[in-house]
């Protein structure tokens, strides 16, 4: 049974929706971001409470038709936590998409033993075989996307696009210069977004992911 109300409040989740990107729409600066990320930005705000994120993301002019048109074609998106597998809606993926995630993999424990890295990291390097074309999201560990740029940079299958949203106080605003800087550095051009400073997390991630799979808000 449901207890008595005794506080104020909307409850209509159709209501809550809609009114949600009404408010982020109307207290948010979106002027900065591109024309065909706004619903992109405007979910990445959604999963993170803060309207004032939009000054500090960081989206490549190609992204979203990049990674939508990788999506739409089937290619898989690699995931870096389980919380960021977790939070894609995966009744707006255009194809069925597979959402992959290797940190439970039995063989990550003895690689990062031996790499002297995180599990994170140690996951990412399961993404090989998958990641021509795919769609890859950090959304939790510095350390794991640094091993992604070092991959690629080593000769790894290229992925359409990053996601790059790793949260934290050790090397989160670092990595993810790294990866805005990744084209200037090494001349390799890959469509990302990010955010810039510590702020991050697997639900701002996976809110970009959403926005990535489907135009539909």
């Amino acid at each position: 049974m449901r207890p008595p109300r005794r506080y104020e409040y909307v409850d209509n989740g159709a209501e809550i929706y809609v009114d949600s990107f009404a408010t982020i729409r109307r207290e948010a600066d979106l002027s900065g971001v591109p024309a065909d990320a706004e619903k992109l930005a405007v979910r990445m705000i959604h999963g993170s409470g803060q309207v004032d994120l939009a000054t500090d993301l960081d989206i490549h002019p190609d992204l979203v038709t990049k990674a939508r048109a990788a999506l739409n074609a089937g290619a898989p998106i690699l995931c870096d936590a389980t919380m960021v597998a977790t939070g894609v809606t995966r009744g707006r993926l255009p194809a069925s998409n597979q959402v992959l995630c290797f940190l439970g993999d039995e063989k990550v424990p003895a690689l990062a033993r031996d790499w002297g890295t995180t599990r994170t990291a140690a996951a990412v390097s399961l993404w090989e075989p998958h990641l021509d074309g795919a769609v890859a999201a950090v959304g939790n560990a510095p350390t794991a996307l640094f091993h992604l740029l070092e991959m690629i940079l080593d000769g790894t299958p290229r992925p359409a696009a990053i996601v790059g949203c790793p949260v934290g106080f050790i090397g989160a605003a670092e990595s993810k210069r790294a990866l805005a800087s990744f084209r200037d550095d090494h001349g390799i051009d890959i469509p990302y977004v990010t955010v810039r400073g510590r702020r991050g997390g697997s639900a701002m991630t996976s809110s970009a992911l959403n926005a990535l799979a489907q135009e539909k808000e």
